[in-house]
């Protein structure tokens, strides 16, 4: 019978579309700030291709507005997220991370796409704080930076040695669990049945799209300048109240 752990451990080459297989590791290797590697290899590896992403769009569309563009964003996304609560034939541990793990990468495109479609460079390490911030790891900027620092401090640091190491289905247990608070799986209590061997398959389509929906709204809130305000035209001779 193949080992759970054995598929987790080659989730970044099974699924071309989710986080590549160092990320895994590195995620695997330090769970806690498993949210802070993402965000972080996301803006790395991510940034510049959704910035072009964003120009094949826009020449698809030509003259559509910023709106309008980030309507198909969302819409684009939403679709891929449905589909990646359809991995089958995976191990009940092993399939419900890669899915999760899966659904907050193509989040991370998503936000990282309207950030570029709103101005901002997608590119730009602030980018990884407004994924946090947005997904909800951390609810101020500061915090979110202060863990982002820690996460990368900790990828040089060998804290546990191999005898060490907790027992590796805890281990999964925990990064599936903080991995689906950051792609929004707000029922914690049904993401553990389906890290438990046995229980329910994977994430439903339908919880997928809607959590990445939801966030869509948020990045476009948040990325969205507001219009400049118009000033009061005075008639000629009129003198202005201070």
């Amino acid at each position: 019978m193949t080992e759970p752990v054995d598929l987790a451990a080659d989730a970044g080459e099974v699924r071309e579309d989710g986080p590549p297989a160092g990320l895994w590791a590195k995620m695997k290797a330090d769970p806690e700030y498993a949210p802070e590697h993402l965000a972080i290899e996301a803006v790395t590896r991510l940034g510049p291709r959704m910035a072009a992403e964003l120009e094949k769009l826009k020449g698809q569309n030509p003259g559509a507005p910023a709106d309008a563009l980030a309507s198909m964003i969302v819409y684009r996304y939403v679709n891929q997220s449905r589909l990646s609560g359809a991995v089958g034939g995976a191990v009940p541990v092993a399939g419900a991370l890669l899915d999760v793990g899966v659904l907050a990468w193509t989040q991370a495109r998503m936000v990282l796409m309207l950030a570029a479609n709103f101005g901002l460079d997608p590119a730009h390490p602030d980018r990884a704080v407004d994924l946090l911030v947005l997904q909800g790891m951390h609810k101020y900027t500061q915090t979110a930076r202060t863990a982002l620092a820690v996460a990368r401090g900790r990828e040089h640091i060998e804290a546990l040695l191999p005898a060490q190491r907790p027992e590796m289905r805890k281990v999964l247990v925990r990064l599936g669990l903080k991995l689906a608070q950051m792609a929004g799986v707000r029922a914690v209590k049904k993401m553990a049945a389906k890290l438990i061997p046995g229980a329910a398959i994977i994430l439903g389509s339908v919880t997928n799209g809607n959590a990445t929906r939801a966030l869509g709204g948020r990045a476009i809130t948040l990325y969205r300048r507001p219009p400049m305000p118009i000033p009061h035209q005075l008639p000629p001779g009129a003198v202005r109240n201070s």
